[in-house]
């Protein structure tokens, strides 16, 4: 009697620290929703929008989500982080801003969060409603044409003092347009950072990190006087295609065609699966050119995301045979079915998969073979080369679909 005595009282302690830990989700929990809720409210007071679900409800099918990543409290200061995600219809994808902010009270920190969001991305986005002021930028690739209308605001800086504010775009002027596709909408992000020695440069393009975009603004931020505090510039640049949107597939098909082809690349064994696969990917796309695009990048996201090899931001096509033979370069954000292959390859990932799955699909990229190539080469030579050491300009590859159009 006495044993289970004792192991029913170890189960009541055991029950005890759950409950507490529980207790203190939860806790944690409402503060987060009452952070969001204060968020909500002084954002649709400076917006005047209707406030509906838990998100702001704004004209023109505008929908404004906030999430609370982080909050805390250090030497009498709340510091939180707010999570903006933008919804409206003719989007591709949401569009996620994440804002840090601090203040001495909770409110002060509320307050300081909707008023970046106001001052960075609602400002551009607002004057793409109205048609303020916008700029014409004419994009030209692969025999297509589009022309979209530029909104961009003034620069969100923190920590900078004595420094005349500059329009960060003009810096990138000349290369972003080769990162516009034939999508509605397209935004541009640039965080700058800089406390000491430690420097942060990211440009985004509807999301996804352009490193070759950021490189360009490395001389503007190594000229910033370190004055001992935490620097930060921001501005976003909406970009609205004049033109319809006409693609003939959304995410959720490519998405599904992505895992699809996923589920069957891991079981593989020769030229008959590979050929089986290819038209069950055809059958269920319905559109021989998204299936050869996926077949293609799923095994080169894989590589790039494993090997751990730098890459650019580049694609080749591949047109012609022989002689006539060309290679046209374009951006990856200019094929809008890449970063929904990304996301699913992210996605499978997360599930920690096998390491020889992984690999059996790994080792259908082009980008491996090369590097086998490569390191085997070095070898002979007495050298030792890591992928982290090598830069890939971006990937190559052929459809031979004569009809094949980028979208």
């Amino acid at each position: 009697m006495a044993f289970f005595k004792k192991k029913n009282k170890q189960a009541e302690e055991v029950e005890a620290v759950k409950s507490e830990e529980e207790i203190a989700m939860e806790k944690a929990s409402e503060e987060a929703n009452q952070v969001k809720l204060l968020v909500l409210e002084k954002l649709n007071e400076k917006l005047k929008g209707t406030l509906y679900d838990d998100c702001v409800i704004m004209p023109k099918g505008f929908t404004i989500d906030v999430q609370v990543g982080r909050k805390e409290q250090k030497d009498d200061v709340y510091l939180i982080q707010v999570v903006y995600i933008v919804k409206n219809d003719l989007f591709d994808e949401p569009l996620i801003d994440p804002v840090d902010a601090q203040g001495k009270t909770i409110e002060e920190a509320a307050q300081m969060a909707v008023d970046i969001f106001f001052g960075g991305v609602w400002h551009p986005l607002n004057q793409s409603m109205t048609k303020t002021n916008p700029q014409l930028i004419s994009v030209d690739f692969l025999r297509q044409h589009y022309d979209f209308d530029m909104y961009c605001q003034s620069v969100v800086r923190i920590g900078v003092k004595d420094k005349q504010p500059v329009m960060i775009m003009n810096y990138l002027m000349e290369q972003l347009p080769k990162y516009l596709g034939s999508k509605k909408y397209y935004w541009v992000r640039v965080y700058l950072a800089k406390f000491k020695e430690n420097k942060i440069i990211e440009v985004r393009v509807n999301g996804s990190v352009c490193p070759q975009l950021g490189e360009l603004l490395a001389p503007y931020v190594d000229k910033w006087e370190d004055n001992g505090s935490f620097l930060c510039e921001k501005q976003y640049a909406i970009f609205v295609n004049r033109a319809d949107d006409e693609c003939p597939f959304d995410k959720e098909k490519v998405m599904e065609a992505a895992k699809l082809a996923i589920s069957r690349m891991v079981e593989i064994k020769d030229r008959d699966d590979y050929a089986a696969m290819v038209q069950e990917l055809e059958e269920t796309t319905g559109d021989k050119n998204l299936a050869a695009e996926i077949r293609i990048f799923i095994p080169e996201i894989f590589a790039k995301l494993t090997l751990g090899y730098r890459e650019g931001d580049s694609l080749f096509l591949i047109e012609g045979e022989g002689e006539e033979q060309q290679q046209i370069e374009f951006k990856k954000t200019q094929l809008r079915s890449y970063f929904y292959l990304q996301q699913a390859v992210l996605e499978y990932l997360s599930t920690r998969p096998e390491k020889e799955l992984v690999t059996r699909i790994v080792t259908n990229s082009v980008a491996f073979r090369e590097m086998r190539k490569v390191t085997e080469q070095m070898k002979e030579q007495g050298k030792e080369v890591k992928p982290s050491d090598l830069f890939v300009p971006g990937t190559s590859y052929k459809i031979g679909n004569e009809d094949y159009r980028v979208w």
